[in-house]
């Protein structure tokens, strides 16, 4: 499933076939990847999960098991991240939400996951990040930021969102800083949801399809939150106050995100 393995990175690695590196294109280097090869449980040294039901601030109706094969797994060469209709601890499913925090955390870089998204109704896939420390403002949610590389509801097929949100810019005001893209093979074929975060500017993309900029404004946390480290989560919820707009087709069930590969770089230069 793999794509060529490039670790440095100059626009799909254009430096290599033009015999030399443009001065005003950046270059990206490799720095933490997981290629999924190795069956069995998600690396242990790369993700661990958050774990419970209680809603996840979002009223979401999914318990997230821990080190549970049938909602995580690695298997022919991808993680698979498997939301089941099931009783689990007063919840009427399972899933499984993997993080790198405290095994990946970074400010600023280039992150490419390249995933095949679930598309069952009442489902809600998620490729994003989170702060590694909550010390901004109250020390909670938005005031401490969250940068949503890749949204998916099952409601509304093959529709791929980004989002950055902070304390003045967020969804619970209808002020996040968004974008959307039509992907209508999203849940049926592999696409490269890749985020470029660098001190003024994050930038978002599917397949090098740039269709979110959002830039710095002055040096108020408020709303720029993202200059200190994040990590990487990836997650199915079920259902929420986004995935339950249309309801919850139970029938769909079970639905699965696949993902083929985990990179991030830093950038070198210019």
């Amino acid at each position: 499933m793999h794509l060529l393995r490039c670790p440095t990175l100059l626009l799909i690695c254009a430096g290599a076939l033009s015999g030399g590196t443009p001065p005003d294109q950046p270059v990206w280097d490799l720095v933490w990847q997981d290629e999924f090869d190795t069956p069995g449980a998600p690396d242990p040294a790369r993700w661990s999960y958050d774990v419970g039901g209680h809603g996840w601030g979002n009223r979401e109706l999914q318990y997230y098991t821990e080190d549970r094969r049938e909602n995580a797994r690695v298997e022919d060469g991808l993680l698979v991240i498997e939301a089941w209709r099931e009783p689990w601890e007063e919840s009427a499913y399972t899933s499984a939400r993997l993080v790198t925090k405290g095994k990946g955390d970074w400010t600023y870089g280039r992150f490419e996951i390249r995933a095949r998204v679930p598309g069952g109704r009442g489902s809600w896939p998620a490729i994003w990040m989170l702060p590694t420390v909550w010390d901004l403002g109250d020390g909670g949610w938005p005031d401490n930021g969250e940068i949503d590389i890749m949204e998916h509801v099952g409601h509304d097929p093959g529709v791929i969102h980004a989002s950055a949100h902070s304390q003045l810019h967020q969804w619970r005001n209808g002020t996040q800083r968004t974008a959307r893209i039509e992907v209508p093979d999203a849940a049926t074929a592999f696409h490269v949801y890749a985020l470029e975060w660098e001190p003024d500017e994050i930038r978002m993309y599917v397949d090098d399809r740039l269709y979110l900029t959002t830039r710095r404004e002055g040096a108020d946390w408020r709303a720029w939150p993202f200059f200190k480290d994040f990590h990487l989560v990836l997650n199915v919820a079920i259902g929420g106050d986004w995935g339950n707009v249309k309801g919850v087709d139970d029938e769909a069930f079970p639905q699965r995100l696949e993902v083929d590969y985990v990179r991030v770089y830093r950038r070198t230069s210019p």
